[in-house]
């Protein structure tokens, strides 16, 4: 029940074009978030690989939404939002686009964001007293990679790039 109040809640300050919009994509983890968006990868359609997450992944995503990017986005008050440029990778897709073969990705415990405008994504982490277990700001890349364990300790290490 917890979860549909929350929803009805969240969908109380939506437009009509936002409601319409979040019915066609009903896998919504958040106020901001959906899965979809952890999954889609142009390098996987283009190589036609299935990246659906199994569900120990998506428990892992979910855990990262709820935990870790919602209350960031909401202590950094990113008026633009905070966008999702690779969430979970299988396998072969994380092979193919130069992941680390340990990488968090293929457990769905990490995402790449990226956010317009003056966000200060790392700076506000920093401040905030959320947990995580790493932040890597690519600067010239303009993204930074957070992650949270599902289980285990989180380091809260910070990496520049």
């Amino acid at each position: 029940m917890k979860t549909k109040f929350c929803q009805y809640a969240i969908e109380e300050h939506l437009t009509s074009e936002q409601m319409k919009w979040r019915r066609n994509h009903p896998d919504w983890i958040s106020a901001h978030f959906y899965m979809g968006e952890f999954i889609y990868s142009a390098v996987a359609v283009e190589k036609g690989l299935d990246n659906t997450p199994p569900p120990e992944a998506q428990r892992a995503i979910r855990n990262l939404v709820r935990k870790l990017l919602e209350p960031l986005r909401e202590y950094a008050d990113c008026p633009m939002g905070m966008h999702i440029s690779s969430g979970y990778r299988c396998e072969e897709l994380n092979h193919l686009v130069g992941g680390v073969a340990d990488s968090q990705h293929l457990k769905g415990e990490a995402a790449d964001i990226y956010t317009f405008g003056s966000c200060r994504l790392l700076e506000a982490l920093q401040q905030s007293r959320l947990n995580f277990d790493q932040a890597i700001y690519y600067r010239r890349r303009g993204f930074i990679h957070l992650s949270l364990k599902l289980t285990g300790k989180n380091r809260r290490q910070v990496i520049i790039k």
